[in-house]
């Protein structure tokens, strides 16, 4: 049974990975562990209530578990409560099967940006893109990394997904108005998020790197383009400045991040692409995840801060955005 099919009342005996686990007391100071239980379809939340500091021992965060359990409905969610539990061990099994990950071939998704980095005509922006992705450690590592931790695109190849998805916004974006450094919008847009492939560990779990926790995707993005630029020969200062600009200030404000606000119209327009993209994931990817079918909406999302709406099911299933008040 996979994570994205539980239904409360389920009965449970399979192999997860434990993507999270915490040890948490009770009021009454009764040990639990939450377990959030991971596949390649998606995660479901996991309890164990009884002899947790025994079970605590017994597995890590990141290890192949099976588990026995039933499923059940708490707060609008479905929560597993586990109650057999054995860990197996990595000969046994494909980490990578359960890995969530892109629906799109990979290699066809960076064929595809590649064909965007080859269609930039400025030499310095196209130099600067092919000393990247030429580079096979940096393509590699690029074709793998999630986009984010616990918000968007947060699956194996969610970095190339999202970042497909912003240059073809800002294709559209380049069309439609006026004044705008094609090139340099479309360099930046392949380049805003660069700084993710080392921001993240993802070999078993997304979790953050070290450098990733001490210093950000932000800054780590700058420094990695101050490198390559450095062995372009004359490189441009104007368009490196602003290309740094681009890349400090596409989270949109200092509370988000950003060390600086968008000052260019490459860079507003990058910021709010990457912003609409992102939360346009995260929307998308909760809706599918919330399996009350019973409900015209999902439970409450933490990070938006708010419910979303599914949409009305009619009787031939075909959904409607506004109910019949009639």
């Amino acid at each position: 049974m996979y994570a994205r099919e539980v239904h409360s009342g389920d009965r449970i005996d399979d192999l997860f990975i434990a993507a999270e686990k915490t040890l948490a007391y009770s009021q009454k100071g009764a040990a639990y562990l939450n377990v959030r239980l991971q596949d390649r379809t998606g995660d479901v939340d996991g309890k164990i209530w009884e002899n947790a500091l025994a079970w605590d021992k017994i597995f890590k965060k990141g290890d192949v578990i099976r588990i026995q359990g039933r499923a059940l409905s708490y707060k609008d969610t479905v929560q597993v409560s586990i109650s057999g539990l054995q860990k197996i061990d990595d000969d046994e099994v494909d980490i990578a099967l359960f890995l969530p990950s892109a629906k799109r071939d990979r290699d066809e998704m960076f064929a595809e940006l590649m064909g965007y980095c080859d269609a930039v005509r400025t030499p310095c922006l196209k130099a600067l893109l092919g000393s990247f992705f030429h580079d096979e450690k940096t393509a590699a590592l690029f074709k793998k990394a999630p986009a984010a931790k616990g918000f968007h695109h947060t699956y194996i190849g969610g970095l190339l997904e999202h970042t497909l998805s912003v240059v073809g916004l800002l294709k559209m974006a380049a069309d439609h108005y006026k004044g705008i450094d094609e090139d340099m919008l479309i360099t930046g847009g392949i380049l805003h998020d660069i700084g993710k492939i080392y921001e993240f560990s993802y070999d078993r779990v997304v979790e953050y790197s070290d450098p990733g926790r001490l210093i950000g995707h932000i800054v780590m993005g700058v420094e990695m383009i101050d490198q390559r630029i450095a062995a372009i020969p004359d490189f441009p200062p104007q368009k490196a400045m602003e290309l740094r600009h681009l890349i400090l200030s596409h989270h949109g404000s200092l509370e988000f991040g950003s060390p600086k606000r968008p000052k260019t119209l490459e860079a507003l327009i990058v910021h709010h692409m990457d912003d609409m993209d992102a939360k346009m994931n995260a929307f998308q990817e909760f809706m599918r995840q919330s399996t009350d079918e019973e409900s015209n909406w999902t439970p409450y999302h933490r990070l938006l801060g708010q419910y979303i709406f599914k949409g009305v099911k009619t009787s031939d299933d075909h959904e409607k955005t506004q109910p019949d008040l009639l």
